[in-house]
């Protein structure tokens, strides 16, 4: 039940009506959100589709669509379309199945060390790309440490547990993109209303029954949210896939196709992935849409269930210890290979010489602190003005009713859909030459360019993430809050902002994880006066510097880990001090 005392003096007297201005900043957030969206998002995905009906191979050349219809009746291409959604799909069952069970398992109940648990799961999303899959290649792959491990232990052949192919690419997938579920889940559980299951609990309902027709279906917008952003980030893997040499995807068969000088095939590939992508979206979105599930209440105000059962407890913890230690398995293999001496980890299952070598060029001066520095400043622009326009855009897309909302809620989600490279080359493109939306400057080769790719591609991850914590909300709060005399800005600030933070904090923590781990688009664009985390991790993994670069990834993984600790502060601070 929202209460504001004295709302009429707080606020003050309003010199126009309510209703203009509510207009007025819809308005202005519209119109900023379609200035971003046609200035870096849809004018550049308009050139790689022109280029994709050219004439040339090289340029924007007249009109012909002979190159589609060669590209439908390759087998390689079809095989690449149906292998990427196939493996999608796969991606989003394994991860939803991990996320939401870990999510479950550690907001429900209060059982020793599950702080400590909730923290270290959401540490795989601070896995650098090159150096995490390059960790599950060493861990699973073939001649991995725990296939050799089993072998050196129980005799087994160690040949029957190398993954590889489209079972690797899977596994880091589900082992890397569960985060998307977790998070979402977590912040639709903690909102949860527990009343609504004490009311059917009282009507005689079980356990079964409440789970099957109370809970899962308020977590609907989540697991929707956390289904979006993972098939979209499957689609658009390229790591996993080159490393594990699964070629049988549309992200593998562009960087083939631009190595070999056919930028032509390589747009239609973009413009195809893209299309799927949007076709996905709409499904979800149509789906979404069927249902609405709110709760009435403020929200927050469900307490986890403590344990009070010594065997169950035992068992909780049981249960969690080796479900944590088996998720961050790749982020320990870092921090073994970061005190591993040169040539000191062959032929056994753990290394035979360390060193604290590697470690020691954290003192060695500011050149070694050079690309930590860029990308934590890089990710901190990006990330801000993607919670100012992702928060906006999803108020007005979850609020207001206008025509083309569903065209809109695409748009925003298109930059996520598309691989790292495709956004790259899309900029580099558009940002060549003088642009008016970058005030008449060229932006290539400027510290700008990167910030801007960041910021185009993770706006989406806040945008989602607060669609679900909006979808949850009921609208009547924030007209309760106005009817009783409260301004629209105070409406948002105390009552809408404080329920929605959640959701916000969620993909802000999200974006800034692969903001300052980026590597697909950033080894196109960066300058070297301005090197990201990610490009150096290659750098030195390129030079056989593999200790060097553990230590970076682990600096990354530090960095994250940090992050999720002030949050949750953050989260709790909020939930001890009331909204209003």
């Amino acid at each position: 039940m929202v209460t504001l005392t004295n709302a009429q003096r707080v606020v003050g007297p309003s010199k126009r009506p309510s209703w203009i201005r509510r207009r007025w900043s819809t308005a202005l957030t519209l119109a900023l959100l379609l200035v971003v969206l046609l200035g870096y998002v849809i004018g550049p995905m308009i050139a790689t589709a022109r280029r994709s009906v050219s004439q040339d191979k090289a340029e924007i050349l007249g009109f012909s669509f002979k190159a589609w219809g060669d590209f439908f009746a390759n087998p390689t291409q079809t095989s690449a379309i149906g292998g990427s959604i196939v493996l999608s799909l796969l991606s989003v069952l394994c991860a939803g199945v991990l996320g939401t069970g870990v999510a479950i398992l550690l907001t429900r109940w209060e059982f020793p060390g599950r702080r400590v648990f909730q923290v270290l799961a959401l540490l795989p999303i601070a896995l650098p790309p090159l150096m995490g899959v390059w960790s599950f290649k060493l861990l699973f792959g073939v001649g991995g440490r725990i296939p050799f491990a089993l072998h050196e232990l129980f005799g087994v052949d160690q040949k029957a547990f190398w993954l590889q192919g489209v079972a690797g690419v899977l596994i880091v997938h589900a082992m890397t993109m569960y985060p998307y579920f977790f998070l979402t889940v977590s912040a639709a559980l903690a909102n949860s209303d527990a009343s609504l299951e004490e009311a059917a609990a009282s009507m005689g309902a079980r356990t079964a029954r409440i789970w099957a027709k109370v809970v899962l279906p308020m977590l609907t917008p989540a697991l929707v949210a956390g289904s979006l952003i993972t098939f979209m980030s499957a689609m658009s893997s390229y790591t996993a896939p080159l490393l594990f040499q699964y070629t049988d995807v549309m992200t593998q068969q562009i960087v083939i196709a631009k190595t070999n000088g056919d930028m032509r095939l390589a747009s239609i590939i973009s413009t195809t992935l893209a299309v799927i992508s949007i076709v996905f979206l709409a499904i979800i979105r149509s789906y979404e849409q069927r249902k609405v599930y709110r709760t009435q209440s403020k929200g927050g105000g469900r307490k986890r269930s403590t344990v009070a059962s010594t065997p169950l407890r035992v068992l909780l913890f049981v249960v969690a210890v080796p479900v944590t230690l088996f998720l961050v398995l790749p982020i320990l293999m870092i921090a073994v290979l970061s005190v591993t001496a040169k040539g000191g980890w062959r032929m056994s299952a753990l290394p035979t010489q360390y060193t604290l070598e590697w470690w020691g060029q954290l003192f060695s001066g500011f050149e070694f602190w050079r690309p930590v520095t860029n990308s934590l400043l890089m990710s901190v622009i990006a990330v801000g003005g993607a919670m100012i326009l992702g928060a906006g855009a999803a108020y007005v897309m979850s609020r207001m009713r206008f025509r083309g909302k569903l065209a809109l809620d695409i748009a925003i989600m298109l930059p996520w859909a598309l691989p790292g490279t495709v956004v790259a080359i899309n900029l580099i493109t558009a940002f060549s030459s003088p642009s008016p939306f970058a005030f008449g400057q060229v932006l290539v080769g400027t510290f700008a360019i990167l910030p801007l790719a960041y910021f185009v591609r993770f706006n989406p991850l806040i945008f989602r993430s607060t669609v679900a914590s909006f979808s949850q909300l009921d609208p009547n709060l924030e007209d309760a809050a106005r009817s009783l005399g409260a301004s629209w800005w105070y409406a948002f600030r105390r009552v809408v902002l404080p329920l929605i933070s959640r959701g916000i904090m969620a993909g802000a923590l999200l974006a800034f994880v692969d903001g300052v781990g980026e590597f697909v688009a950033s080894i196109l664009i960066y300058t070297p006066e301005w090197i990201p985390l990610s490009i150096a991790v290659n750098n030195e993994n390129y030079q056989g510097n593999i200790g060097t670069g553990s230590v970076y990834g682990m600096i990354q993984v530090l960095l994250v880990l940090v992050v999720l600790i002030v949050t949750r502060r953050m989260e709790a601070r909020e939930a001890a001090t009331p909204a209003f």
